[in-house]
């Protein structure tokens, strides 16, 4: 059942259209990753989802009502992250939860906001003043504000920018739990395709204000064509054990010192087997069927993008 549904969204800056026509829908309890180059349109969008500012055309409905007419209904039943979360760095991350929670109309108890903390990881720095936060800390309590109302629906804007390697872990993680645990539907832009990946249940791709790709997961990428690049001490004697196996159609390519394939992805198993059974010295076996090659294959046909900045 699709909670978000966008029809025709236009927004004009000038003579530029940051985002043209766009349709699309995001499913119940879906993580949705949103996807596109710099300039591609994907933060406008997330700022007219939030009626931060108004499209020049087309329609949104939210929980099957539309933004314009119900917004303080729908908003009140979302809860978003846009970059860099704005809070009070002279105060405790208990009491900027608190505070905010206030400002949303809400008295939460002690226990609520002690639970929040502990979903996002900060329980156990909860009463330290928030300046001296690492960068994925912040992002972790700009996570728990958005919580605190218990909303359906979480927009995260690029949530991983600045962080660390386990800073940006440990938000997929949270983001993971959310839709899984306590069925939020997440709606998550992010330049980082491989964390998409991991989590994405679904992926909406945009170019130049256009939708290029929507749909779940799983069936964007075609496991017939999985590229696979091999590294082996001896690449000669590898090529030819390929060309003598029932592998040796697939072979496309040499390089240095690594051959690539296209093989069906229910093959890599057979075609490892068959190499090491051949007497093939494998260093490497590294499949590149990736959901940052599908997206990098899709939009260099739109490489001369407009200089407008989402």
């Amino acid at each position: 059942m699709s909670i978000i549904n966008v029809n025709g969204l236009t927004k004009q800056f000038g003579s530029i259209a940051a985002v043209n026509n766009l349709s699309f829908s995001v499913e119940k309890g879906s993580v949705c990753g949103f996807l596109g180059q710099n300039g591609a349109g994907k933060s406008t969008t997330i700022r007219m989802l939030l009626t931060l500012i108004r499209p020049t055309s087309g329609s949104i409905e939210i929980f099957g009502h539309n933004l314009l007419t119900h917004r303080s209904e729908i908003l009140k039943n979302i809860g978003a992250v846009i970059e860099k979360p704005d809070v009070y760095p002279y105060l405790s991350a208990y009491d900027n939860l608190k505070l905010f929670a206030r400002l949303s109309g809400m008295k939460p108890t002690a226990a609520r906001l002690k639970d929040i903390l502990e979903l996002v990881g900060l329980a156990d720095r909860a009463r330290d003043k928030v300046k001296i936060y690492s960068q994925g800390m912040k992002q972790r309590l700009g996570l728990a504000i958005a919580l605190v109302h218990d909303p359906e629906i979480i927009i995260l804007d690029e949530p991983t920018n600045g962080l660390d390697p386990q800073g940006i872990a440990d938000i997929r993680n949270l983001i993971v739990r959310l839709s899984r645990d306590l069925k939020k539907t997440v709606l998550v832009s992010s330049h980082l395709l491989s964390e998409i990946e991991q989590m994405a249940t679904h992926v909406l791709i945009i170019d130049k204000g256009r939708k290029l790709v929507d749909g779940p997961s799983a069936s964007l990428f075609d496991p017939s064509k999985t590229i696979v690049e091999l590294e082996t001490l001896d690449p000669s004697f590898t090529r030819q054990q390929i060309l003598n196996s029932p592998y040796g159609g697939n072979l496309m390519d040499d390089r240095d010192s690594s051959l690539v394939l296209q093989i069906n992805r229910n093959e890599i198993p057979g075609l490892s087997r068959h190499l090491v059974t051949h007497g093939v010295d494998l260093v490497r076996l590294q499949p590149r069927h990736s959901l940052e090659d599908y997206f990098l294959q899709i939009t260099n046909q739109n490489t001369d993008a407009d200089t407008y900045t989402d």
